[in-house]
């Protein structure tokens, strides 16, 4: 049995854990007791031992899909000489509080409705605990299967019968009738609350939705990307995952496979900006919130955590044979064992972003803040493992040169907004100035017209483009306009894929286009004053999406998807190079709209 394109599956949240469905309808990823936990189906990682939650209808091919609008409940239409079906599902929520709008039912629901015809529906339900290392056996308790030692529940409103440790049901479903299926992880549910879960799970994802008032450039892209982002957001904390998914290649058979069910923080000012942004207020509070959580657990900042603030180590788990024969499937990161000093600018760039919005910054939350700069303002001299996290020694990477930078910056900021006459402001602006000054000198080279990886080699770097969008240079001066171009020269695989660098990382094979830094041109070039090239590179970036409109982490040159998906960044890049369009469309100075309009760009 072969894979489906990894840009082709549906993805489902209750932002408590998520949910991949297959072309076919198969449900074939969903991990227990939430998203970061171990899978119980997981065929999407081995075709044989992963485990499934199949559904079909006799005499169809496979279904015409698309998403409720406004929504993440998938539609699935089958055509069949008997008749028609139109199939929902969900992970259903409903309404929480003002202050967690979305709350997780902690229940898969597949509703099939018989629209003409009588049509025959057939489900096999095989879950395999730990990643498909282990079966399960079910028992009927009333009108409910239980699998024993899991939280799984099952019920349907159909003959179920037992096969080998899996569920299979079979019936007719009558024209104009509908039938139930539900897997519950956590939640005592029967068939007949099917229905009124669906209605409740569409009309809170519209209310979620409808809080945004955006209406400019791409708006339905922004839109659909911004209930992708809520889908990766975890309901208790507000972590946002970098994706759904472990170890999906970056290059098919290859090793380049990674477990991205964790928090990064890049960008993490960029996310809550979005938020705010789009009206989304609440989800930006949460999620500094958990930021400032971790200021508080960690006097040295991990580039990444779990949903919960904590990490595992990494493994292996050599009984899948991996998504396309791709192995080793990982769980745990060891990147969160790196020194990575991007993550302190990040940080303080989303603290001052939100002081500057809602002026809610306490005291004590800037003290917290306050000896992440202290550190950076000792440590801007020492060599990190870099935002690409290469596993190698570490180096002075021009783009975590830059990061410290606005950090130093950010804490000088936020030291005169909280008017902290205590905090060395004189000291972190001799600090920022003389790193400024290095990052002119030895990360920008004369000889190449651009800036470049790290000190001392002209090896190029995608990371870079983001000089601008933090306010380190503006978009328009001559070295940021060079080193545009030759990004785009050295590192293009098509007309709108770039590659995030190409350095040896000591890994065989080759990744794809990065997605992120992709759309992050689009942002660069606007920020140059060429929108109409950065229109042309965003609409061809747009169509280059999955058949749902969903991105993974990279594209092959042949187009085809590849790492981990969905990817939480790729739609965040999106929503940056739109807004950034949108506001090149109706005012003619555009100082990056990440840069939260604080005036513009320093000159050097």
């Amino acid at each position: 049995m072969s894979f489906p394109p990894i840009d082709a599956y549906a993805f489902l949240s209750d932002t408590h854990t998520t949910a991949l469905v297959a072309p076919d309808g198969a449900v074939e990823w969903l991990c227990v007791p939430d998203a970061e936990g171990d899978a119980v189906l997981a065929r999407l990682l081995d075709r044989d031992v992963g485990g499934c939650f199949t559904l079909t209808v006799s005499g169809a091919p496979g279904p015409a899909r698309r998403y409720l609008p406004g929504t993440l409940v998938l539609e699935s239409r089958w055509d069949c000489p008997d008749g028609t079906a139109v199939g929902l599902d969900c992970l259903a929520v409903d309404a929480g509080s003002p202050e967690q709008p979305v709350r997780a039912d902690r229940v898969l629901v597949r509703l099939v409705t018989a629209r003409r015809g009588c049509v025959q529906v057939h489900a096999r339900l095989e879950a395999r605990p730990e990643f498909g290392a282990q079966t399960v056996s079910w028992r009927r308790v009333g009108s409910v299967w239980q699998a024993d030692g899991t939280p799984l529940r099952f019920a349907t409103d159909l003959p179920v019968t037992e096969d080998g440790g899996a569920l299979v049901v079979r019936g007719r479903v009558p024209a104009g009738s509908t039938v139930a299926l539900l897997l519950s992880y956590g939640a005592d549910v029967t068939s007949a609350d099917a229905g009124g879960l669906v209605e409740r799970t569409c009309r809170t994802w519209r209310d979620w939705a409808s809080r945004s008032d955006y209406s400019g450039f791409a708006a339905d892209a922004v839109r659909h990307s911004a209930l992708v982002l809520r889908g990766l957001s975890h309901d208790a904390t507000g972590a946002l995952l970098a994706a759904a998914t472990t170890s999906l290649p970056e290059e098919r058979g290859g090793v380049r496979n990674w477990n991205y069910r964790y928090t990064w923080h890049r960008d993490a000012a960029l996310l809550l900006l979005a938020l705010f942004r789009l009206g989304h207020a609440e989800e930006g509070r949460r999620y500094m919130h958990f930021l400032l959580s971790l200021c508080t657990q960690q006097d040295l900042l991990a580039p990444l955590t779990g949903i919960r603030g904590h990490t595992t180590a990494e493994g292996e788990l050599p009984h899948l044979t991996g998504y396309a024969n791709s192995t080793p499937v990982r769980v745990g990161n060891k990147a969160a064992e790196q020194i990575q000093f991007d993550t302190y600018g990040h940080i303080l760039d989303a603290a001052l972003a939100y002081h500057e919005l809602t002026g809610e910054l306490t005291g004590q939350q800037w003290q917290l803040l306050r000896r992440h700069v202290d550190t950076m303002a000792d440590r801007w001299r020492e060599p990190d493992h870099g935002v690409w996290e290469i596993r190698g020694p570490r180096r002075h990477y021009v783009n975590s040169k830059v990061m410290i930078w606005v950090c130093l910056d950010r804490g000088i900021q936020l030291a005169e907004l909280v008017n902290d006459q205590r905090a060395p402001v004189d000291d972190w602006r001799a600090a920022r100035d003389e790193l400024r000054a290095e990052i002119l000198d030895r990360g920008y080279d004369e000889g190449v017209g651009s800036f470049v990886l790290a000190y001392g080699t002209t090896d190029l770097d995608a990371s870079l483009l983001r000089i601008p969008l933090v306010g380190f240079l503006p978009g328009d001066d001559p070295r940021v306009v060079g080193t545009i171009e030759r990004i785009r020269r050295g590192l293009s695989i098509g007309p709108a894929l770039i590659r995030r660098y190409t350095a040896d990382d000591g890994l065989p094979g080759e990744e794809g286009a990065f997605l992120l830094c992709s759309f992050e041109l689009v942002s660069a070039l606007v920020l140059a004053g060429r929108h109409d090239d950065a229109r042309r590179l965003f609409d061809q970036l747009l169509v280059s999406c999955g058949p749902l409109g969903l991105y993974a982490e990279q594209l092959a040159a042949d187009g085809t998807a590849l790492g981990n998906y969905p990817q939480a960044f790729t739609h965040l890049a999106l929503i940056e190079a739109a807004l950034n369009l949108d506001a090149g469309q109706t005012r003619d100075a555009l100082h990056a709209w990440a840069a939260n309009d604080r005036g513009p760009p320093r000159e050097s």
